[in-house]
């Protein structure tokens, strides 16, 4: 299990690290969805590209230390289902995909850090 958490949060920890900067860069692509579609202000993105970074930087840690994995795989399942949400309040249900594949692997990054936490 610890092989499966390294190789997700490696991953995730990119994804997260990308959409910061993606953010902090005010993207077209992303501005448009996010604050055009739906409705997040523009002075949020700082804080949206801080969150993930510091769940990138607390997964990567989590490697080494359990507890700092499992608190990031936590805290950005909160953060992509939140991103989840937020689409649907506004029922842009085709915008839907892009926090889901993100919180899909921080899900799996939570499952089994925990797991190879424990054994």
């Amino acid at each position: 299990m610890f092989i499966a958490y390294v190789a997700v949060a490696v991953l995730l920890s990119f994804v997260a690290a990308v959409s910061g900067v993606a953010k902090l860069r005010r993207a077209p692509h992303v501005v448009k969805m996010i604050n055009q579609v739906v409705g997040v202000p523009m002075k949020w993105f700082t804080w949206l590209a801080v969150c993930e970074f510091a769940g990138a930087t607390g997964l990567l840690l989590g490697i080494v230390v359990a507890p700092i994995g499992l608190a990031a795989a936590a805290g950005l399942v909160l953060y992509f289902l939140g991103a989840i949400i937020g689409h649907v309040r506004v029922g842009d249900m085709k915008g839907i995909g892009t926090p889901a594949f993100p919180f899909g692997l921080a899900v799996a990054c939570l499952v089994t850090r925990f797991l190879s936490a424990s054994q």
